[in-house]
């Protein structure tokens, strides 16, 4: 369930907006400069929403924590295609709010993944993990592309990406408390 939840995770923000934000911008007239602006914005969001996720990880349960990351990730990407044709004030909402929430889900992520798997095996069982990120990452970048090609916009991958981490949420929900993983021995 991590390693599915990550991957919806790569590909709603590096595959997805990471990519395709800009060109998103564009189609709906905001200029390339402008455009990659708020992608930069999301960057410095990113930092603050990051390291308060991290604050949150010590003190709260991070499954609740990864069930609201993907929720509101998924409802923020299903508003998207709305936003571009609102105010301008909407998509700065919406670069900010998803700029809190762009690697977020990283510090309950590692913190599951020590609890499920022992803090022996977390580097490892991590990488994995992030792997799924990266295939997930690449996955939407070329899917995204594709449904722009097909369709003309870029509104169904949005939706589907939305939705993906809605599905997300709920891998998060059940993911069972427990023992962790027995520790590995070590010898001199």
């Amino acid at each position: 369930m991590l390693t599915g939840s990550f991957f919806i995770c790569g590909a709603s923000t590096n595959g997805l907006i990471g990519t395709h934000l800009i060109p998103a911008a564009m189609d709906h007239g905001i200029g390339e400069v402008p455009a990659a602006s708020l992608l930069a914005a999301i960057g410095v969001f990113d930092i603050i929403g990051t390291t308060c996720s991290g604050w949150l990880t010590d003190r709260h349960d991070p499954r609740v924590l990864l069930f609201w990351y993907y929720g509101l990730r998924g409802l923020s990407l299903l508003a998207l295609p709305y936003v571009f044709g609102s105010p301008h004030f909407g998509l700065v909402l919406f670069v900010v709010f998803y700029g809190l929430d762009w690697v977020a889900t990283v510090p309950p992520t590692v913190a599951l993944t020590a609890e499920v798997f022992g803090r022996e095996r977390v580097g490892v069982v991590f990488g994995w993990i992030f792997a799924a990120h990266q295939f997930g990452a690449a996955f939407a970048a070329w899917g995204a592309g594709a449904i722009r090609t097909w369709f003309g916009g870029y509104g169904w991958a949005f939706g589907t990406a939305g939705q993906l981490c809605l599905f997300a949420s709920g891998f998060e929900a059940q993911i069972a408390r427990g023992e962790t993983a027995p520790a590995i021995p070590v010898t001199a």
